[in-house]
């Protein structure tokens, strides 16, 4: 379909907000964006960049990432899992919509990149792909957001031992492509966990076929219908600082010293469209959670367990949490499906399994099992000072040991007393006019 595609069919459907009137990218469109959430919305006249306009809100809900898609939400972990397994190679291009303008003279303040927040360390692209390899590993596609720190440099956070970071390392400096205004393909394919070596693009490609174009300064391939392209080079010893940020939990994460961005290059569409992504909002967490469910259901299945869905649900931050899904066949299915979603998810701290009666996507169903079918002596699994996520607050400074639970949700195999009660069904239309 296309992003634009998209976009246009929200703005037919009645869906996508369009604001006309003057908005700086500066707070103003970043509290508009939160203030409509979760409805898409268009900015059409940015102050600081009349030229361009910004979108946000287009990925809140994992049915709004299904129906891009043409599938049921509950065929998401399927059909993601499937284009895991068998990627494809995208169609290379020559010319593309995201080169339609080349700017090798960078400003970076003449491109409508977002303060999100009065304490942020500076104007932050969130939303951006970026694109790296390696000789000995090939193309790579992840998310790093990046702080405008002059008008050519940001400071760009790189996770420890991710493969952006493994690269970097290997070669102290890589040449990058931030590429902003993706579809959801291409979002999801890249922040989905898998192994070193496995090139996300053809993840995306068998999601829905893409093109890729060469980059104008370097070899790397990128999506060649993204609406704007930032590329340059990362230096491992450069460093800067970069924060504060709201990340994934909606607080603010610690400043750091992170490696410098150089821009040396800016392409985009003629009429580029800038993908706002809100820090900590709905978007932010649906793009971060759901590509990590396919490897939780995959551990609970090789596990010996039969599961039947998972969410990573926004209550724990779309990181923190998970509910699984499972039909027990075995009284300790439960306690092998936390100890599998902990495999699958080495970031995630609470681990909820559920019997197949339960809807995961209820939050009232799920402490309703809690409330009625667990026991802590019994159901209980702790598992003390493993290492978390570094996105946890509460998590220990430095090492990021954090005490992580599972809560076995299921009723035993034999047993009475703990199904709720149906009351009889009728049909309204019979009593109503």
């Amino acid at each position: 379909m296309g992003l634009r595609r998209y976009i246009e069919r929200l703005d037919k459907e009645g869906q996508l907000l369009k604001v006309s009137n003057i908005v700086s990218k500066k707070l103003e469109a970043a509290g508009l964006l939160k203030a409509v959430e979760p409805r898409p919305i268009l900015l059409e006249n940015v102050k600081e960049t009349p030229d361009y306009r910004i979108m946000g809100n287009i990925f809140c809900t994992k049915d709004s990432i299904a129906t891009y898609l043409g599938i049921s939400t509950s065929d998401l972990i399927p059909t993601l899992t499937r284009a895991i397994k068998q990627r494809s190679l995208p169609t290379v291009v020559e010319k593309a919509p995201c080169q339609e303008v080349v700017e090798l003279k960078v400003d970076l303040d003449k491109v409508p990149i977002l303060l999100h927040n009065k304490r942020d360390g500076g104007p932050y692209i969130s939303s951006a792909v970026v694109v790296t390899a390696h000789e000995d590993y090939g193309q790579n596609l992840d998310f790093h957001r990046a702080m405008q720190i002059s008008k050519a440099k940001m400071s760009t956070r790189i996770v420890a031992r991710r493969d952006f970071h493994t690269f970097l390392e290997k070669k102290g400096e890589l040449p990058v492509a931030f590429c902003i205004g993706n579809s959801p393909n291409i979002l999801v394919a890249a922040a989905t966990s898998v192994e070193i070596g496995i090139n996300e693009l053809e993840i995306a490609n068998a999601l829905e076929p893409i093109r890729v174009v060469k980059a104008k300064t370097s070899e790397l391939l990128i999506p060649a219908d993204c609406e704007w392209v930032l590329e340059g080079r990362v230096y491992l010893n450069e460093r800067h600082d970069e924060g504060p940020f709201v990340d994934l939990t909606g607080t603010y994460d610690v400043i750091r010293q992170e490696p410098i961005f150089e821009v040396t290059c800016i392409t985009h569409r003629k009429d580029a469209i800038w993908q706002a992504l809100l820090p900590g909002a709905f978007e932010h967490k649906v793009l971060m959670g759901m590509p990590r469910e396919p490897t939780i259901f995959r551990k609970v299945v090789e596990a010996g367990v039969k599961c039947l869905d998972v969410n990573i649900n926004p209550g724990g931050c779309s990181w923190l949490h998970a509910i699984v899904q499972i039909e027990k066949q075995k009284e300790d299915d439960g306690k092998r499906a936390i100890d599998a979603a902990f495999a699958g998810h080495r970031s995630c701290k609470h681990v909820f399994v559920v019997d197949s009666d339960i809807d995961i996507y209820d939050p009232l169903q799920v402490e309703w099992a809690m409330a009625t079918r667990f026991q802590g002596d019994r159901d209980l699994v702790v598992k003390p000072k493993e290492r978390g996520s570094s996105l946890d607050p509460s998590g220990e400074h430095g090492t990021h040991l954090t005490t992580k639970m599972g809560f076995d949700l299921t009723k035993p195999l034999k047993g009475t007393g703990y199904d709720l009660a149906p009351f009889p069904e009728v049909d309204l239309k019979d009593y109503l006019e």
